[in-house]
């Protein structure tokens, strides 16, 4: 008889990031919630102070939870942050003109959960700047909480609770699972791959003339609003470099 491949849970597939946090009980407060939920890999990106794993505040905000920030990481860049991931979820309640699409926390939460490949990150911004739109960009989907619209406000640990929650139901109930063993599915692109693609296609693009380096307007965005729609599998982003390359090869060969 044969067996079935074990799917990972998405508690062991989910990483919290933080960019550029400005209070330290925020993080604890973060960490908190994570415990409570039952996911446990936290990463900062440049928080605005030193010591921000250590610092007192941090502590008595996780309340009991200070083994997540024992086993958190503080990197640099937003490469480091998502190294591995393959489905990146930004969280902000500012829509953005090229973001990618726009999903709940719980139809982000079911799909991460049924799709069994995915590393997931979900990346939160700083208290009051919120993310900016180059990290928004890079991502495979926008999370925002459908709140009160007259009075929307959400801390971070608030919103980081939300989205979790949604996770742990997801990953509980684990909708959709039938749904992702149907068909074949390739290995979900990382967002390293991701990146480099982009970068292959807009030097193609600009080598052909349709896009002009000095006066780029809103191509890119575009094509990645238009990509990551599509949820990019890693032969599928080596199709669309090798296009990249065949495009410039031909851009460079000599006329007869």
């Amino acid at each position: 008889m044969m067996q079935h491949e074990i799917t990972p849970s998405l508690f062991s597939r989910l990483r919290v990031v933080l960019v550029e946090t400005s209070r330290p009980g925020n993080i604890g407060s973060v960490a908190r919630a994570m415990k409570t939920m039952g996911f446990g890999e936290l990463v900062l990106v440049n928080p605005r102070f030193d010591g921000a794993l250590q610092h007192e505040e941090a502590v008595a905000f996780a309340s009991g939870a200070q083994d997540i920030l024992a086993g958190a990481r503080i990197v640099t860049t937003m490469a480091e942050a998502l190294d591995g991931i393959t489905h990146a979820a930004a969280v902000s309640a500012r829509l953005r003109e090229f973001s990618p699409p726009v999903q709940t926390p719980r139809q982000m939460a079911q799909h991460v959960a049924a799709a069994g490949d995915l590393a997931a990150a979900v990346i939160f911004g700083n208290e009051r700047f919120g993310l900016p739109n180059d990290i928004v960009e890079r991502c495979n989907v926008l999370i925002n909480i459908p709140a009160n619209p007259d009075y929307s406000s959400l801390n971070l640990a608030q919103a980081a609770q939300v989205v979790l929650y949604e996770c742990r139901m997801a990953a509980l109930d684990g909708q959709g699972t039938v749904a992702s063993q149907v068909g074949f599915h390739g290995d979900a692109a990382s967002q390293e791959q991701i990146e480099g693609m982009y970068t292959h296609l807009e030097q193609a693009l600009v080598r052909i003339g349709f896009l002009d380096a000095h006066n780029p307007r809103k191509l890119m965005p575009r094509l990645k609003r238009l990509f990551a729609r599509s949820g990019l599998e890693t032969e599928e982003v080596n199709i669309l470099r090798g296009i990249a390359r065949q495009i410039m090869a031909a851009k460079d060969k000599p006329e007869s």
